[in-house]
């Protein structure tokens, strides 16, 4: 199966996270899985290729040409694309995933992984979608997704599919029944 990973290309101020996408990224090596990121080289984003490379796991990067200008590609992945702009990176990502993980992350994480959600809410994508809370770090969306079902803007039918999970352990639990 290959999982996309949207995480930060930052480092983020917390060790847990260092902790928590290492650990993701041997479990995606070692369960022969495979990995879809951003391609970066840096901060969270260089911790889970590095760490499912190690495993073993076979990493592709879709990295946008302006990073890839900057030298902020991780080299030696198994793939590695180019893509023009940051809609093109996101569809392809899509298009290379069978089940997508919002790890924590900044703004382009949240834009990426929406993109998955609606997908995942209109039907035009079957997939797990996951969102990784760790240490609650996405309880705020999941109190305005709660929030638009209360205010009849969305349906509790098309946030199924959309999971939460506070640990690997849960992930390993939502990806083992497909």
């Amino acid at each position: 199966m290959n999982i996309t990973v949207y995480l930060g290309s930052a480092p983020g101020n917390d060790p847990k996270l260092n902790t928590a996408v290492r650990a993701l990224g041997r479990w995606i090596g070692e369960s022969g899985h495979a990995l879809v990121y951003g391609g970066s080289r840096t901060g969270l984003m260089g911790a889970l290729a590095e760490s499912t490379l190690r495993a073993g796991g076979e990493v592709t990067g879709v990295e946008v040409s302006f990073f890839v200008e900057e030298d902020l590609q991780y080299k030696g992945l198994t793939h590695f694309y180019v893509a023009r702009d940051l809609p093109e990176r996101r569809t392809k990502m899509i298009e290379l995933g069978d089940a997508f993980i919002a790890f924590p992350g900044g703004l382009g994480t949240l834009e990426e992984i929406s993109e998955v959600m609606s997908r995942v809410a209109l039907k035009k994508l079957v997939a797990p979608c996951i969102l990784y809370n760790l240490d609650g770090y996405y309880e705020g969306l999941r109190t305005q997704l709660t929030h638009m079902v209360k205010m009849d803007l969305c349906t509790p039918e098309k946030l199924e599919n959309i999971r939460f999970a506070a640990d690997l352990t849960e992930i390993q639990a939502i990806l083992g029944a497909m």
